[in-house]
């Protein structure tokens, strides 16, 4: 694994108790705190079991997925296309400044939550915002790992209720994962003996987000949106804090 074990139990741990709570973190959190003893690409490629599974846990229940999957279903496939191309054209997670943009991304997205006019997305412009959205999602992805920007920004626009908002971005997250899974191979960083160690943190990732999901279930939808919104606002400090300090 390149580093202690225990030392990375902990960070998927504290990552899936964060996912628990806001529905995203685990991606955004691993890298951050894998890439202070690790390659970047390394870091990427040991989240993405731990990631995948627990965006499948997060995407049910199956009950309601149709419709979810039928309204965001555009934006997957830019995803996937934007993941694919940014891969082949700017090869395995690597970039510094890449990451620290996304940490300002998300700063300045927590803030426009905390003082903004909410944004939304009237459904004339869904056609072509989601796959434009997706397709945006993927590039960062290709380049520093984590999905979060612009998908959750453009998700929560939607309109949609906490709990679709949650299942949403388990979708979304779980094709990203799938993407990444795939452009790291095709970049010659996912091995076998790193999907093995992907697979041990898969105990801890979902240790943490069950612990995390408890929690969530006693949150007040006006606590939930400060500690979404807090969470993306310290998620993006540390991102850029990491590369300029």
């Amino acid at each position: 694994m390149g580093a202690h074990p225990f030392s990375v139990a902990v960070v998927f741990m504290i990552a899936g108790m964060v996912k628990g709570v806001v529905g995203l973190g685990l991606p955004t959190i691993s890298m951050a705190l894998l890439a202070l003893f690790m390659p970047p690409a390394d870091a990427a490629a040991l989240l993405i079991i731990p990631s995948l599974i627990t965006n499948i846990w997060q995407a049910g229940p199956v009950r309601t997925l149709k419709p979810i999957v039928r309204r965001i279903g555009g934006m997957q496939v830019g995803i996937v296309a934007g993941t694919l191309a940014g891969a082949a054209v700017l090869g395995a997670p690597a970039g510094a400044l890449a990451s620290a943009a996304l940490g300002v991304t998300l700063i300045a997205y927590a803030a426009w939550g905390f003082l903004g006019k909410p944004l939304f997305v009237p459904a004339n412009a869904q056609r072509w915002a989601g796959p434009l959205m997706g397709g945006l999602t993927g590039i960062v992805t290709a380049a520093t790992g984590v999905f979060v920007v612009p998908a959750v920004p453009y998700l929560q626009a939607l309109g949609l209720q906490r709990d679709d908002l949650i299942q949403a971005m388990g979708v979304s997250f779980t094709v990203s994962t799938v993407a990444l899974a795939l452009g790291l191979w095709a970049n010659d960083s996912y091995s076998p003996a790193v999907a093995g160690a992907s697979f041990l943190m898969l105990i801890p990732a979902l240790i943490g987000m069950y612990a995390g999901q408890r929690l969530r279930l006693r949150l007040a939808p006006s606590l939930f949106r400060l500690c979404f919104f807090i969470s993306l606002a310290l998620l993006g400090a540390y991102q850029v804090a990491r590369h300029i300090l």
